[in-house]
């Protein structure tokens, strides 16, 4: 039993991370129908600025999530406008083509740019050790921060998009963009902001990634994006609670997989997951059948 809760507490901090980035598909999905496989190379973004806010410029943690979150949402931004926008009304596949290429070309050029080794990533706090119920769990301060930062902005993200006016037009415009337009929402502009918001939890994931395994490279958004999909999906692709949701899950099953089997079937096996969801439940576990009028 300890060593359940003791692999449960991990992957409920490893999960927060996969909910944050699943979060960014989900978004730019439920808006214009876009998988952005970019994604991943955002978080990487975001991790590389949050190393340099914190090992070259001095700046606290929270200082360096911020300015993670505003570099990565203008990177973000110049994507969409760039890459994405001239292919708004293209086939689903030629954008998708093109995801895929952004992707390439960021993780290319962050090897050319970073080189190709693994950077240790500044601990910023002390990692100290609580113990709970007399000792027998321990949660390490590192787990309660990305924890804690995880589930602020995920809270900050259910209050914008369910209280305010950009809330209001990007729920309008993930519905019908059509007739937001006749309504006077600025389609591009939700659209951009869109990206903001799924970039800036990006870039958070990034920096909490880099505390959680204390080192970044190049190429350490394309394992977590990919896992990060397949929660999106498992929850319900376009559906901010399923996001949620699929990112927790799918942390608790990698950390049991690792504490009960083996570190060498983590992988694997999420992608194992993916094909059963897919086989039994195509919308996800929170994902609703619709119909497409013709």
């Amino acid at each position: 039993m300890e060593t359940l809760i003791a692999q449960i507490l991990n992957g409920l901090s490893l999960g927060s991370i996969y909910a944050l980035i699943a979060l960014g598909y989900t978004m730019v999905y439920g808006i214009i129908q876009l998988i952005n496989f970019a994604h991943g190379e955002i978080l990487m973004i975001g991790a590389y600025v949050g190393y340099f806010s914190v090992a070259v410029l001095g700046l606290n943690i929270y200082m360096a999530l911020l300015l993670s979150m505003f570099v990565s949402s203008l990177v973000g931004v110049l994507i969409e406008r760039i890459a994405y926008k001239p292919l708004r009304k293209s086939g689903r596949l030629s954008v998708l083509i093109t995801a895929i290429g952004m992707s390439l070309l960021l993780q290319n050029g962050g090897l050319i740019v970073f080189g190709t080794d693994f950077v240790p990533f500044p601990q910023v706090i002390e990692r100290i050790p609580y113990r709970l119920f007399g000792g027998r769990f321990v949660v390490t301060s590192h787990q309660i921060l990305i924890f804690a930062v995880s589930i602020l902005m995920m809270l900050l993200l259910q209050y914008i998009v369910g209280y305010t006016k950009i809330g209001m037009a990007m729920r309008a415009v993930s519905y019908d963009k059509e007739a937001a337009s006749l309504m006077g929402i600025n389609v591009d502009n939700v659209i951009s902001f869109t990206f903001v918001i799924g970039s800036s939890l990006g870039a958070v994931a990034g920096v909490l990634l880099g505390l959680y395994y204390q080192t970044i490279h190049p190429l350490m958004g394309f394992m977590p994006g990919l896992k990060a999909f397949v929660a999106a999906v498992l929850g319900g692709i376009g559906v901010i609670p399923g996001a949620m949701l699929g990112g927790f899950l799918l942390g608790i099953i990698e950390a049991l997989v690792s504490g009960y089997w083996s570190t060498t079937y983590k992988d694997p096996v999420v992608f194992v997951v993916l094909i059963v969801i897919l086989i039994v439940k195509p919308t996800g576990l929170l994902g609703k059948n619709t119909s497409e009028k013709v």
